[in-house]
């Protein structure tokens, strides 16, 4: 197991506990996202922590399959599976954001919500990701973009964190170096937005080219 796994295993029971710090800007990435998924869609939500999108999204959907690093997390949103009123459209499984691990697919469409300010290699995990989307498919995606903020001068501070294993590993990214990568990685990007706009939580739809 890795130091990310192991950092989000030691979260997750207390992740899982957290409020939504912004209930407004949540609801309506739901609803931008789902007014772009059709009913017959089969969906990858890559990096789903304890499930709750994937749990939200599964009426909008054929199914939806929610990956994450840490296996804690993916134990907290199987549990969730058991309650009486779960959609059976649903799986979770542990994977990281690389080739060797994330389903096969292709898939209709692949979110990822929140992660991609944390992996150790923002261009293969796009990469792996964008393999993912059939033709002609949506990735959308929502990342909180430090450099685009005053919260670019913790940088420093998030350093020090990380080596006490306080922190995960964080990149800065700005919307256009995020957005331009989407770009490289073979997709048209069709919507964006931030929401909430401080720090900038930018959400991007984008489209596969065949």
């Amino acid at each position: 197991m890795n130091s990310d796994a192991r950092f989000w295993d030691r979260a997750a029971e207390k992740y899982a506990r957290s409020p939504i710090k912004d209930v407004g800007s949540y609801e309506y990435t739901l609803e931008r996202t789902r007014s772009f998924l059709p009913p017959h869609a089969n969906v990858l939500e890559a990096g789903c922590g304890t499930g709750t999108t994937a749990l939200r999204l599964a009426g909008s959907v054929a199914d939806i399959l929610g990956t994450d690093i840490s296996g804690a997390m993916i134990a907290i949103a199987r549990r969730k599976l058991l309650e009486p009123d779960a959609p059976a459209n649903v799986t979770f499984e542990i994977a990281s954001l690389d080739d060797e691990s994330l389903p096969e697919g292709p898939f209709d469409a692949v979110l990822a919500f929140n992660i991609l300010h944390l992996p150790r290699n923002l261009d293969a995990a796009l990469s792996a990701l964008g393999r993912r989307v059939r033709p002609g498919g949506l990735f959308i995606s929502k990342t909180v973009c430090l450099s685009d903020s005053p919260y670019r001068l913790l940088r420093p501070v998030l350093g020090l964190m990380k080596l006490a294993g306080k922190a995960p590993h964080v990149l800065f990214l700005s919307r256009q170096f995020l957005e331009d990568r989407v770009r490289g990685h073979g997709f048209e990007i069709v919507e964006t937005g931030d929401f909430p706009a401080s720090p900038p939580c930018h959400f991007i739809v984008a489209r596969r080219m065949a």
